[in-house]
């Protein structure tokens, strides 16, 4: 699953190539040493075969079995999802790193068939489970400690019981699936093959999208300009593709009898609609005093009557623009993982020496960042397009606390290590407010903090504001397809509807902004993923709040927390922390750190 913390890539010119140092490179060699290595034909051959075997030796039978025959149909089933996981890591990895190689396309689309191919028989296994009475199965979790361990997986395969087809059914949904990864890859091969020329020079999105970060405010603009005149050029395909994905999504929601299109996100991530809602509730409320607040903050510090969408995330006239380079970007990370607990150093260290980063941009890599946990017997990689930004310190420090949290995880196992959307964000969060608060501490200048500050309030706006306005964006193109085919212009005129109640008065928008939801990954990849990232800045917050006012022995209750996984309830992981997601009060506390950073540079105005 792509993690991407913020909506917009913050990266340096390509110029600045030299003053980054050394990049690494992922060595994949941990997971197969090439497409045509034995290991992974032997693997795919023994896939075949073991689902095969898994289907004739359980189907019809799972609800008949005893306490100690479900467990070791459990543990089948678990060596299953590792093996093929670790097949469609190598693939999707060396896919992610050159999209546009027609081999490398080739090769994922080739496994992805012959694993869902593969494991289609297996579909019998959650339906069965969930025929079994809940006494039945109480009984059988009491009576064998190691079953019970997988109590968390069984509730959250059974909270899918009401909404579950007939056998041939979700065997033939199972089946389809290549059908929506190839729109999906349709989306990613697009994406990666635009090219945009901004001052004579051709760029990739990565590239174009980091001059919005540059001070040139005539070179923002034209960027700015480049981007709507290439999303525009190519804004049918990506309507046809949010139609396509959101129209298969409402075919199966309604066969499922979701209540909603977000139902099924909410199920997958573990979490109740009215805690989604009541964190979307207190967002939205929070606009004028955050965002509104800030922009009309930094419109005047940029010296504007209005700002224009290419002044968002401009760096502020005082800025250092100074490119950082890779070797400082790790000292500043480590130091501050190392200065909140030694163990955290230790388990982030690998990651720089043992080839588990790809960093670099390159010609067809694909954008943003992400932390990919592969499987459990090998190691996360993590995936950058770091071009010295000060933020791209902080999207390392981001995507290195997924790593750490995933490492962590892993003890649990295949089927326990993940942890649910809403809580998967919470260590990479805090580590970039480790990273930050570990900078602002050692800052003395006081223009110095002020860009501190407001490149932090920016960060939380981009992750908090942005994410929640990215959401009801969602909530509306999602309902409105279910009244049938939308335009470009209706998904346009969808986008721009959240985007002034989100950015502001502070803001004008100019001609072809409507179009840029048209890059967003989540949108295709993972609907209503979104909110998960407003979800963990909004925990963390509130989780940073407690480390700072110094309870004992946080950090053994932040590494129990990070080793649960997906073990545990959300409500079971901060309780011991004194902290109910439930609350709408604890919401309120998240957003308050981020209007208290907004008090403090206000006061500086003064």
């Amino acid at each position: 699953m792509l993690h991407l913390p913020f909506p917009v890539r913050d990266a340096a010119t390509d110029s600045g190539s030299d003053a980054l140092g050394k990049l690494p490179d992922w060595d994949l060699s941990d997971l197969y040493t090439a497409e045509d290595a034995p290991e992974l034909t032997r693997d795919l051959e023994w896939l075949e075969t073991e689902c095969a075997d898994f289907a004739a030796d359980y189907e019809g039978k799972v609800a008949d079995l005893d306490a100690a025959g479900l467990l070791g149909c459990v543990l089948r089933n678990e060596k299953i999802s590792e093996i093929a996981g670790r097949v469609m890591s190598f693939a999707g990895l060396r896919y992610y790193q050159q999209t546009t190689d027609a081999d490398r396309a080739k090769f994922l689309s080739d496994c992805q068939e012959k694993i869902t191919t593969y494991t289609t028989p297996l579909v019998f296994f959650t339906l069965e489970l969930n025929r079994i009475d809940d006494a039945t199965l109480d009984g059988h979790l009491a009576a064998n400690a190691d079953l019970a361990r997988y109590k968390s997986v069984f509730r959250r395969i059974r909270a899918m019981k009401p909404h579950q087809l007939s056998d041939e059914l979700e065997k033939f949904l199972h089946d389809m699936g290549v059908v929506g990864d190839a729109w999906e890859k349709l989306f990613d091969e697009t994406i990666a093959g635009l090219e945009f020329t901004v001052d004579g020079e051709t760029r990739g999105i990565e590239g174009t999208l980091n001059l919005l970060t540059e001070q040139d405010r005539s070179q923002r603009e034209a960027a700015s300009r480049e981007l709507a005149r290439v999303f525009g050029e190519n804004i049918k395909v990506f309507a046809r593709v949010h139609n396509t994905q959101s129209k298969e999504k409402e075919v199966i929601d309604r066969w499922r009898k979701m209540p909603s299109a977000q139902a099924g996100r909410h199920l997958s991530n573990d979490v109740e609609p009215e805690v989604v809602e009541a964190l979307r509730a207190a967002v939205v409320a929070a606009y004028p005093k955050l965002s509104h607040r800030y922009y009309e903050l930094k419109r005047k510090w940029l010296g504007l009557g209005k700002m224009q969408v290419w002044d968002r995330n401009a760096p502020l006239p005082m800025e250092d623009t100074r490119i950082v380079g890779w070797d400082e970007a790790e000292d500043t990370v480590m130091s501050a993982y190392s200065a909140f607990d030694a163990r955290m150093g230790e388990i982030a260290a690998p990651f720089f020496s043992k080839g588990w980063i790809d960093a670099g941009v390159k010609p067809g890599k694909a954008p943003g960042a992400f932390a990919h946990p592969t499987v459990t017997t090998v190691h996360p990689y993590i995936m950058l397009n770091y071009l010295g930004k000060p933020r791209d310190v902080m999207t390392l420090a981001h995507e290195l606390g997924h790593g750490v949290h995933q490492v962590l995880a892993a003890g649990q196992g295949e089927m326990l290590s993940s942890t649910p959307l809403t809580l998967a964000e919470t260590a990479s969060v805090f580590g970039e407010m480790l990273t930050f608060r570990k900078i602002l501490d050692t800052s003395t200048d006081p223009v110095q903090r002020k860009v501190l500050l407001a490149g932090k309030v920016e960060d939380m706006i981009n992750t908090v504001i942005r994410q929640i306005a990215f959401y009801d964006f969602e909530c509306k193109l999602h309902e409105a397809r279910r009244g049938g085919e939308l335009t470009p212009d209706d998904i346009n005129a969808l986008w721009m509807s959240v985007q002034a109640e989100s950015l502001g008065p502070a803001f004008e928008f100019m001609d072809g902004y409507e179009t840029f939801w048209a890059y967003i990954p989540h949108f295709v990849h993972s609907p209503f993923y979104v909110y998960a990232y407003a979800f963990g800045d909004g925990l963390v917050n509130a989780l940073y709040s407690v480390y700072a006012d110094g309870k004992d022995g946080f950090e053994d209750l932040y590494f129990d927390m990070l080793k649960a996984g997906g073990s545990m309830h959300h409500s079971e992981l901060l309780k011991p922390f004194g902290l109910d997601a439930s609350d709408p009060a604890f919401w309120d506390k998240g957003l308050s750190m981020i209007s208290g950073f907004i008090d403090e540079l206000e006061a500086m105005e003064g």
